[in-house]
């Protein structure tokens, strides 16, 4: 792919005749792929704030709470990763339909959330399990406020965690495409989408350029993500001598 992305041939062959730059030129020259990209980019970067906002407290509560059927409740949180993506495309279109909302980018967001949400609750919720919460006891014996001890002392340790779970989420809603499929109709067209109809009635080398910054830009994306889940580790292991000789220290 990467190397057909710099074909100067007109037409998809490989190996390339020659290398050029023309077709990534000429997704920058096209406002359908321009507008389908910046709509992408918001449709994520919305998705990514509002699956952050909802996913991090239902973590915190899946984790610490106590309530019966909680198992339960995890399974529904996170059955988007397990119920194939075509059913649950299905399942919000025909709601969509109903509502009026095909081809609605906020109607976009909302699906896109809802298949980003798991991905912000299992990271937090690996991050919750490795905290020491004697932290949150130690802070709230000295004064502090619930409130002030989520920020000041629970949140920079689980912070890793909640931004690994937004860049996730971010990445789920840029790359989707059987979703937006069946709902973004002819108004809302998403980059995936795009790429989707020009595979269709298009055979020149852009889909591979597009196709080449998609995958670098993913590849970016997951090793961030993945630095910031070993520095979440590594703060719990720092954390956790300091919290064992306080203790000792008590007793």
């Amino acid at each position: 792919m990467v190397p057909l992305s710099f074909s100067s041939a007109t037409y998809l062959s490989f190996p390339p005749p020659g290398f050029a730059l023309r077709w990534y030129r000429h997704f920058f020259e096209r406002s359908d792929w321009v507008s389908s990209a910046w709509l992408s980019l918001w449709v994520g970067a919305a998705v990514m704030l509002l699956a952050t906002a909802l996913g991090t407290p239902a973590a915190i509560a899946l984790v610490r709470s106590r309530i019966p059927g909680r198992g339960l409740l995890n399974s529904f949180v996170i059955s988007p990763l397990i119920a194939p993506v075509i059913i649950v495309a299905i399942g919000i279109y025909f709601v969509y339909a109903r509502l009026g909302l095909v081809g609605n980018p906020i109607a976009l967001i909302m699906a896109h959330t809802s298949l980003a949400v798991p991905f912000v609750v299992i990271n937090v919720s690996a991050t919750l399990y490795g905290f020491d919460e004697r932290l949150e006891y130690a802070a709230m014996s000295l004064g502090a406020t619930p409130w002030r001890t989520f920020w000041q002392v629970t949140f920079p340790i689980i912070r890793p965690g909640v931004l690994a779970g937004a860049l996730f989420a971010f990445i789920t809603s840029f790359d989707e495409l059987v979703v937006a499929l069946f709902i973004s109709g002819t108004t809302a067209v998403t980059l995936p989408r795009k790429m989707w109809e020009s595979i269709q009635f298009e055979i020149d080398p852009t889909i591979a350029a597009v196709s080449t910054m998609l995958i670098f830009t993913s590849t970016a994306l997951f090793v961030t993500a993945e630095l910031l889940r070993r520095r979440a580790e590594r703060l719990r292991t720092a954390m956790m001598p300091a919290v064992g000789a306080r203790s000792d220290g008590q007793k």
